[in-house]
């Protein structure tokens, strides 16, 4: 294959993800590639590679002799929604750095429920001195929504911790010692066992608006926890966020944990910032080492043109 050149389409107003210093970290990693942050004077028909996030829909279509994508975040819902994508391979991030923060993430946030964090945190602010009776771990049993490599590796940890781990996925998977459940059938089951609920789900036309209040009215209701929590550090689409704030305000559920929403960053005025039983993050989960990901990229073309296959292409049918 004929080298060709790697288009940068970033769309990010965070310092990090400048497209200036993704050109950077590309460059020192391409060797002599032709490496360009769009809009820019570069010939399109001399891009072969795209390495992408959230960029605006159609400009992709602009660049007749591309080979593959590069989403360089986990989540392709953002680029499956363009109706012009090419099609050729889109390729997601999956390097064991991503993996490992999401992970720490999952677990923070399962302890901090379980060991009542928000309760001694505002007995701390009113100066209150009384602990409650805390729970094991195997009391607890955390349901994870979604089974992929993600799921699975936080599952490990939660499991080594002494926790109970459940899972569910759209189709079937097997997990050791984690009792799987799967598709339409299964979910009721799953979340009847379910004491804190942690979604890691792709966003489909499938999984779209899925944390609502039917869901959260089907967790385990006399567990340890008195309510039981969600935890969403999945994408934004997959929560109601109506359904979660009515269900926190009426007891459905005691607590959550959330990465991730519709509008992002969120809108100042949204309950979410201040409610008393919500964690929040600024979808920072798995904010992944960019230069990690750039060298995962590099080596991905590099064993392409040798005529290698590229790893961890998306299913466009099934959307991840």
């Amino acid at each position: 294959m004929t080298k060709g050149a790697l288009a940068l389409l970033i769309n990010s107003n965070s310092q990090n993800w400048s497209p200036e210093r993704w050109k950077a970290r590309f460059d020192a990693v391409c060797g002599d590639r032709v490496v360009m942050p769009l809009p820019s004077g570069l010939d399109p028909a001399s891009v072969h590679y795209a390495a992408v996030w959230k960029p605006v829909p159609g400009t992709l279509a602009g660049f007749p002799n591309l080979r593959a994508i590069f989403n360089l975040g986990a989540g392709v819902d953002a680029l499956m929604a363009d109706r012009t994508l090419p099609d050729v391979p889109l390729v997601r991030v999956a390097v064991p750095d991503l993996t490992g923060r999401m992970t720490e993430y999952v677990v923070l946030h399962v302890l901090m429920h379980h060991r009542q964090e928000l309760y001694l945190r505002q007995s701390q602010r009113e100066k209150i001195w009384e602990p409650k009776y805390q729970w094991p771990a195997s009391a607890v049993t955390v349901g994870i929504m979604g089974l992929g490599t993600l799921g699975i590796d936080a599952a490990g940890a939660l499991k080594r911790i002494g926790f109970r781990v459940v899972g569910w996925s759209r189709s079937a998977r097997t997990v050791e010692g984690v009792a799987c459940f799967h598709g339409d059938s299964g979910l009721d089951a799953f979340l009847r066992e379910t004491d804190i609920l942690v979604c890691l789900l792709p966003l489909t036309p499938e999984t779209h608006g899925i944390l609502n209040r039917d869901v959260f009215a089907k967790l385990h209701r006399k567990g340890p926890l008195g309510a039981p929590v969600l935890i969403n550090a999945g994408r934004g689409g997959l929560q109601t966020e109506a359904d979660i704030l009515a269900c926190l305000d009426d007891g459905t559920l005691g607590a959550a944990s959330l990465d991730v929403f519709v509008q992002e960053p969120l809108p100042t005025d949204s309950r979410f910032w201040s409610h008393p039983k919500v964690v929040l993050t600024p979808h920072n989960a798995a904010d992944t080492d960019a230069d990690e990901i750039s060298k995962y990229v590099a080596a991905q073309i590099k064993r392409f043109e040798a005529g290698g296959a590229l790893e961890n292409v998306v299913d466009r049918a099934r959307g991840y």
